[in-house]
């Protein structure tokens, strides 16, 4: 079944040096266009197509390019400014499941990518089909393209014939290829955004005369700031502007911008977008507010078409200190401090709080964004830019939407290994969203999907911009720590204890410390001190004891980083700044992090100038410097281990998966529940190990299928089925325990009495061993993407709510990682004294889930409850499998929002 809306819906995607083009699929009216593409062509280019310059190839080949579409053939074209520059083509031939592809890409416009990008949008659409593999045959001359089918990241098999080479590409998505994909992405995108954040021309439209205006201020800005190149506005009353020169219009403007900041009414927005296109201007910055449904749509539309990069509407602004640019198109308050810190935030407040507090701890800002109503540049576009400018050490997010999460996770999880991404976990109050259509979309949350993302990609997530601040104040500072081990010393038994408690709450251990260490401590601290963990210095520590006794500590192998609570007192050896500065002469060298809590102190976290030119963290509450030391714990542990990888698994029949479900669309054009034959055979493709059963439909049958699936305790479970139903056990449509034909008559008599007019068979299994009662699942999240949960099962897994989840595809690190997080782990390790589960069934049954929701986009949920673990093996009692109606988008596929 292959849905021709979605499989080629017009995508605007980005060529290697950052210029926009659309990709769609040809349409009969593209006729003329296509044989002008081809007429216009070079002989050159003519004869490497069609391996003679022939000017009839040309006009066949327009020919069948725009003939109705028809299953087993697609033809994709590649357009700019309404031109053809570039088409890719298969065709099967109308049997098998191999196509031979053919490409053409006009003159003046190679080695740009827009071949690539062809394939690339190709390879999707004969995805969708079933096409497991392309030939092409390419003249052994034709470097260009022969490098291009090596370059893809798929295998590829060559044979020479002659003058030419059969080239046979294998579609198989694997790591490689979303490697490769991502990689030309990331070149791609980063050349987009250079005339956004690295302009050397920038207009402001909306530039008033009078003070008060927000095209004003950013102008104000721009030029206060040190903007190094050309600023104009654009205002039709008026030759200058605070000095800057002023035209009526943008094509007026001596120069082309590369970006322009639009700051009119909202009425006048896609006006001012058009006008910026037809004079060749690369991006747009809008901080208007308020457009209404129409200025929505025509906004984005009108920067697609012209190839135009766009921030907004309703932001804040963006800025890159940057020396070279120093760009400040913002109406904040004052300029950021440049620094190394990255921050993209959707929200003008949360932006302006994020700059203010990077500046004032003396972090800085390399580049900032304001996202505003995200239509185009994202935090993924951010996170590759920041990735990629030789700056940025640190980013800071407040996203409430993803455009793409799949693919943010896979940038995410590249990019926090070369940088910490901290993000504020904004939304969580979604919590509520639930499903009653079956236990998995029940158990499913938006802040579970949000968690399962953030986990996977290494992100740190805070609750607010307060902890966001203090943890990027850490991590700025202090190195990581090699795990959650903590001493504390302090001047205030009190400050220990409450410090101590903090600690303890945010996940961090309080080792006790070995003799050798407490004898260096009592030979250094003064009389009565108290040397556990807390370390009780006493009000009676001079600045030089306190500095020997966090050195001390420091380099004790036992611990990994030390918190310093330090209270003013009455009767104190030394002040409050000579303590502080004792901890701050502790040198760096030592690769473990140090961190004061001052109670007394007047912001929540401040850096202190430290030996040998560092900065030291000071907290007001201890609960802050606990939560910021966890956040790094948990970043080291993450970057710790290799990276995950997603296992081959054996025994898996993706073609035979594939025709089920379409087999199963074909007949139930809205999707729907599979009946149990049919849910039985996609589990047996995937090798997913289910209970024996049968299906019947008559009492006669069942009984026969009762005697054949008997035990050795000679019992039986008997279960009812109807299309639509779900929870078995609420609807008493189960009978345990059935012994004789007699009971299994009666059985069948009962539902057929109490289910009439509903009753479509029933199934027959035998009563399953003892064991751990657990459920898994998928669910298709309209956002995130298909998502697979483990936990506790039975009758109560929705009122327990002991689940965990991850992001599919699982690598063996998620699947580890799903099994040991529900809170009924211990009982899988035999801590209820029945024995361990067979772990490595359990985790082979996962990762064979998350094979079959990657591999089968059209899985909008799979609900295995219960599965039974045991120590001889994992087996799924019960499952159910429901199909969305259409495929969604391939979630990698390189297109711009």
């Amino acid at each position: 079944m292959v849905d021709e809306t979605l499989s080629h819906r017009p995508a605007h995607a980005l060529l290697a040096d950052g210029t926009t083009v659309c990709i769609r699929a040809v349409e009969p009216h593209d006729h003329e266009q296509l044989r002008e593409f081809y007429e216009e062509m070079s002989p050159e280019n003519l004869r490497l197509r069609f391996f003679s310059p022939s000017p009839l190839s040309a006009a066949r080949a327009a020919d069948r390019a725009s003939a109705p579409a028809h299953r087993g053939y697609r033809a994709l074209l590649a357009e700019r400014h309404g031109q053809v520059i570039g088409l890719a083509e298969y065709d099967t031939g109308g049997t098998g499941d191999e196509a031979e592809m053919s490409l053409a890409v006009c003159d003046g416009l190679h080695h740009r990518g827009g071949g690539t990008l062809l394939v690339e949008h190709l390879i999707s659409a004969a995805r969708i089909e079933g096409i497991a593999a392309f030939t092409a045959d390419a003249l052994g001359e034709n470097h260009e393209v022969l490098r291009l089918f090596a370059d893809l990241g798929l295998g590829i098999a060559r044979r020479f014939e002659g003058p030419e080479v059969r080239c046979t590409i294998r579609l198989d998505e694997d790591d490689t290829y979303l490697s490769a994909v991502e990689a030309r992405g990331r070149a791609a995108d980063v050349a987009s955004l250079e005339p956004l954040l690295r302009p050397h021309t920038v207009a402001v439209v909306g530039a008033g005369r009078k003070p008060g205006s927000v095209g004003r201020a950013i102008l104000h800005h721009l030029k206060t700031g040190g903007y190094t190149h050309r600023l104009f506005a654009v205002n039709p009353g008026a030759d200058h502007i605070l000095g800057v020169p002023s035209y009526p219009n943008v094509g007026a403007l001596p120069k082309t911008p590369d970006l322009v900041v639009v700051a009119v009414p909202a009425s006048a927005v896609p006006g001012t977008a058009e006008e910026c296109g037809k004079a060749g201007v690369r991006a747009l910055l809008v901080v208007t507010a308020g457009l209404d449904v129409d200025q929505a749509h025509a906004l984005p539309a009108l920067c697609r078409s012209y190839g135009m990069r766009l921030v907004g509407p309703n932001c804040l602004g963006i800025s890159n200190t940057e020396p070279g640019v120093r760009l400040d198109a913002t109406f904040a308050a004052d300029h950021p401090k440049p620094g190394t810190a990255g921050v993209a935030a959707q929200s003008g407040g949360v932006g302006i709080a994020l700059l203010d507090g990077l500046s004032r701890l003396g972090i800085g800002v390399s580049s900032f964004a304001s996202l505003g109503d995200k239509y185009d540049v994202s935090g993924n576009d951010m996170l590759q830019w920041w990735e990629s400018d030789g700056r940025t050490d640190l980013a800071l997010l407040h996203l409430e939407s993803f455009g793409s999460p799949r693919a943010f996770s896979r940038t995410a999880r590249r990019v926090t290994r070369r940088m910490p991404i901290l993000t504020v976990d904004a939304g969580r109050t979604d919590a509520g969203r639930r499903a009653a259509a079956s236990h998995t979309a029940a158990a499913a949350t938006r802040t579970m999907t949000r968690q399962a993302l953030f986990t996977q990609a290494g992100i740190t997530a805070t609750r607010s911009i307060g902890e966001l601040l203090e943890t990027a104040a850490l991590m700025h500072a202090q190195p990581l720590p090699a795990g959650g081990r903590v001493a504390i010393v302090t001047n205030a038994g009190g400050a220990g204890v409450l410090t101590a408690d903090a600690c303890t709450e945010a996940g961090l251990a309080l080792p006790p410390l070995t003799p050798e260490v407490i004898d260096d401590l009592l030979a250094v601290l003064p009389e009565g001190a108290a040397v556990g963990n807390p370390v009780d210095a006493t009000a009676a520590v001079t600045e030089a004891q306190l500095a020997d006794a966090v050195d001390r500590l420091v380099g004790h192998t036992g611990v990994d980083a030390v918190l310093v609570a330090l209270v003013p007192t009455a009767v104190a050896a030394a002040t409050g700044d000579d303590l502080v500065r004792a901890v701050t002469r502790v040198p760096a060298r030592r690769g473990k992090p140090v961190a004061v809590v001052r109670l007394e102190q007047d912001l929540p976290v401040k850096l202190l100038p430290a030996a040998e030119g560092g900065t030291i963290p000071s907290y007001a509450e201890a609960q802050a410097a606990a939560r910021a030391l966890a956040h790094a714990a948990r970043r080291a542990a993450w970057l710790a281990r290799p990276a995950g990888m997603v296992p081959d698994l054996d025994g898996i029949d993706t073609t035979r998966a594939r025709e089920l479900t379409e087999t199963f669309l074909a007949a139930h054009e809205d999707g729907g529940w599979l009946d149990p034959r049919t849910c039985a055979d996609l589990l047996a493709c995937y090798g997913i190990p289910q209970l024996p059963w049968e299906w019947a439909e008559t009492e006669d049958d069942a009984v026969i299928a009762a005697r054949r699936l008997r035990g050795p305790d000679g019992r039986v479970v008997m279960k009812a089925h109807w299309p639509g139903l779900l929870h078995k056990s609420q609807q008493h449509a189960v009978h345990l325990d059935l012994e004789g034909d007699a009971q299994v008559r009666a059985a069948f008599r009962d539902f057929g009495t109490r289910f009439a007019g509903l009753l479509t068979g029933v199934v027959i299994q035998p009563l399953a061993a003892r064991g751990t009662e657990l459920f898994a699942g998928v669910v298709q999240d309209e956002v995130f993407g298909p998502l697979v949960l483990f936990g506790l099962g039975g009758t109560a897994t929705e009122v327990l709510a002991d689940h965990a989840a991850r992001l599919a595809p699982l690598s063996d690190h998620d699947v580890h990682d799903l099994i040991t997080a529900p809170r009924c782990a211990p009982l899988l390790f035999g801590a209820d004294g029945a024995g361990p589960v067979d772990l490595a069934d359990l985790e082979q049954l996962l990762l064979r889930l998350s094979r079959m929701a990657s591999d089968l986009p059209q899985l909008a949920e799979v609900d295995f409850n219960p599965v039974l673990a045991a120590p001889g093996g994992i087996t799924v009692l019960d499952s159910r499998v429901r199909l969305l109606p259409r495929r969604p988008q391939d979630p990698y596929l390189r297109r711009l929002r």
